[in-house]
This record gives structure tokens, sequence and C-alpha cells, in this order.
């Protein structure tokens, strides 16, 4: 049986991670447990790690600091799968303008950078709400993903919930892109065994089930 590990670091709505990844791994046929935990040991034993994540950079960077970057790092040159949710991906880049100092996982190079308010969009002229919630549809870049394939592809829509975008350095770790407004936002990034996404696939309904689907039987 699949241990899936759903790290706590002191952020974010764990139990409705919990709840779409056990009903996820229902429809997907795969026996596993999904834990929530803090401890490092069980997270270093698990077969699969999720790191979900509302909340501060701040907060995400300090527990970093405290010993889970480290498993997390090890769990992801081990080869194991990956997932991170929302500041499950924003933690994978250096930093973050909302905590200058504060350092993220450096897996992938590149910075969060703040959705600025007051912008317009180009096509209504209206103004452009920050945080970006809601429903948006993504864009697959080059070749996408086996785990973006499976919840519907591009124009798929997704629920995003957030204020900053990760800029990577390399744009061919981002594998898919959403536009709000003036902005293009960075949906996913994936590399190897490691898949993140800035939406949401808890709060994703149907199309975000059979991403985590997809994840469980990976």
């Amino acid at each position: 049986m699949a241990r899936i590990a759903i790290v706590d670091y002191g952020i974010g709505n764990l139990r409705s991670v919990e709840r779409a990844v056990e009903r996820a791994a229902v429809d997907a046929g795969v026996a596993c447990t999904a834990v929530i935990t803090a401890d490092p040991d069980a997270i270093e034993r698990a077969d699969h790690v999720i790191v979900p994540g509302q909340g501060a950079f701040r907060d995400c960077a300090t527990a970093l600091a405290r010993g889970i970057g480290e498993v997390l790092l090890r769990q992801i040159r081990s080869g194991r799968p990956f997932l991170g949710i929302c500041m499950g991906l924003q933690m994978l880049f250096d930093s973050s303008d909302e905590a200058p100092g504060h350092r993220g996982l450096s897996l992938f190079a590149g910075r969060n950078v703040r959705l600025l308010g007051g912008q317009r969009d180009p096509v209504s002229g209206q103004i452009v709400k920050i945080p970006h919630m809601g429903w948006n549809q993504i864009e697959l870049c080059g070749k996408g993903h086996p785990f973006l394939e499976a919840c519907g592809g591009s124009g798929t829509h997704l629920y995003f919930v957030h204020s900053y975008n990760a800029v990577a350095d390399d744009r061919s770790i981002v594998v898919a892109t959403a536009r709000h407004g003036p902005f293009e936002i960075t949906a996913a990034v994936a590399r190897d065994n490691v898949f993140a996404s800035q939406f949401h696939p808890e709060k994703s309904q149907a199309a975000g089930l059979a991403l985590l689907s997809a994840f469980v039987r990976s």
C-alpha cells in the first residue's frame, strides 16, 4: 500500500487536500494511506509527497529552515513523486518579494513576484482584481505534462487563489500558464519527478481529482 505524506508546515487547508487525495485514490483504483504529518521521518518514508499551502512565504521559509526543507530535497533527489500546491510551488524557487531575505528550496532558479493591483485588462479595460481568485483556464506549454493531460489539457478551468506569481529563470520547466488580465501566470511547473501547480487541484472539482488520480498512480 502506497504511503502519501501531506506535509504540515503550519499553513494550508490540509484536510481538504487529504479528502481529495483519498477520493482520487479510489477513482484511480490505488490502495494508499494519506497522512498529514510534520514528522521528518514519516515524510522520508513516504512513497509520494504532497506539499500544499495557502499563506505567507515567510512562514513557509521558516519551516523549511527548521529541517523540513532538507527532508523534502532528499525525497525529491530520491526520485519519488512530489506534488506542490500553491505555496508548495512557490517554495521551490529561490525567494519571494513577499518576504525579502527569506529563502525557498532553490530547486528552481527564479523568484515569486507580486501581482500589482490597479492594472487593467487589455481586452475589457476593467481593473483586474488581486488576489487572482477563482476559476481560470490553463494553456499547456511545450510538451505539457501527463498530469495536465489527465485533467483535460489546454482550456481546462482550475481554481486559483494567489497574489504572487513564480517567475522561472528556466522557462522550460513551465508546463502550463494562465492569463489574468495583463499578467501571464505560471500555472504549473515540472521537472523529472517534481510537479507543482499554482492552482488548487483539491478545489477544482472533477478536473482536480483527475490530476490527483494521475499523481497517485505515478
